[in-house]
């Protein structure tokens, strides 16, 4: 598939090869499916400790959290630091279902329905933001979230209904392995579907320059309610993930401390880049592990991970790239992010006199 010529030099070849399009159509179901073979197959047979498979289904459930922050963050350019109220909403929802509603015997067969519906209340929370980030933007809207979060965190307080500040429990083992890693890889593939949409890039557009965005037609208002509801509803699924491992969960566990850790995760994997996300759970998670014989002081980090990579790496590892392997297939990805085969072309000359 050679180049040609273009008026401007040698056209760029695309790098499409029988190889890539077999590892795009084959290679990567066969891996996913692979993958949920394993997430089942290693706790069932006892081939890992206990422990380790928490830790994993944790780094499962953060990962699920820090690419829903990140479609908002990082690809739509604004600055929500009240995530954790979403993922509270998601898991106090779900727990009542599971705990006061359904009937105990059909808890396994309805997790996944459990779930969408934990995820479901976020997104209807999730309007609550959206409509005010119409007209804030940046440090505002940070504010606005924050806000947002002490308010949600507040009322789970002081709801006697769900246990107040004593906490809510009495919900099944329902977590495993297995649905972590299912969940992951759906809302991998749908955000890797929206941002390499229209979808996506009217997002990148938003973060660009929203008044420019507006010019060009694209409607930003429908493209923020979308992208907030998207985010707090996969939020409320890791939040109902979350309260059917522990078997417990209580006002504090959603404070802003938990917002902070997933800012840390996305801004230590990369601001709008899949893999980023990916890379910023597994990153964290695992260190928060291997510092536990701190106790609290593991908790300081945290903040100051947040405050150096501000001022040092602001974009994080893989800022606005992306593997090969999730980009477009189009022009080969080249590691680059959205918009990398745009690099591909040579720029024209300028007109000569």
């Amino acid at each position: 598939m050679g180049g040609g010529q273009g008026p401007t030099g040698p056209r760029p070849s695309p790098h499409i090869t029988l190889s890539n399009l077999m590892m795009r159509r084959f290679l990567i179901p066969a891996g996913a499916i692979l993958l949920l073979f394993l997430a089942w197959l290693v706790p069932a047979a006892g081939m890992l400790n206990p422990y380790i498979v928490q830790i994993l289904m944790y780094v499962g459930i953060n990962m699920i959290l820090t690419l829903s922050l990140n479609l908002v963050n990082g690809y739509m350019g604004e600055f929500s630091v009240g995530h954790a109220g979403f993922m509270g909403i998601g898991a106090y929802a779900s727990s009542i279902l599971t705990v006061a509603v359904l009937p105990r015997a059909w808890d396994p067969w309805l997790f996944p329905v459990v779930l969408v519906a934990g995820g479901l209340a976020a997104a209807v929370a999730g309007l609550v933001v959206a409509f005010p980030s119409f007209r804030t933007r940046g440090d505002y809207l940070a504010i606005v979230t924050l806000a947002f979060n002490m308010i949600v965190k507040s009322v789970l307080e002081n709801l006697d209904i769900v246990g107040g500040p004593r906490g809510y429990l009495g919900m099944p083992r329902l977590t495993s392995l297995f649905w972590v890693a299912a969940w992951v890889l759906i809302t991998l593939y749908l955000c890797r579907n929206l941002v390499y949409s229209n979808f996506g890039r009217g997002l990148m557009a938003i973060r660009e320059d929203e008044v420019a965005a507006n010019l060009t037609s694209v409607n930003t208002r429908r493209l923020k309610i979308y992208a907030f509801l998207i985010s707090a509803f996969f939020a409320g699924v890791a939040g109902g993930l979350f309260a059917h491992l522990l078997q417990f969960i209580n006002p504090r566990s959603f404070s802003i401390l938990k917002s902070t850790d997933m800012l840390v995760m996305v801004y230590l994997g990369g601001v709008g880049s899949l893999m980023g996300s990916l890379l910023g759970a597994t990153i964290f998670t695992v260190l928060l592990e291997v510092l536990r014989p701190l106790g609290l002081w593991r908790w300081v980090l945290g903040p100051l991970m947040l405050v150096v990579l501000m001022i040092f790496r602001p974009r994080g590892i893989m800022g606005l790239r992306e593997a090969r392997w999730l980009a477009p297939g189009i022009f080969g990805g080249g590691g680059q992010g959205p918009t990398a085969h745009l690099q591909s072309f040579p720029k024209p000359h300028p007109p000569t006199p």
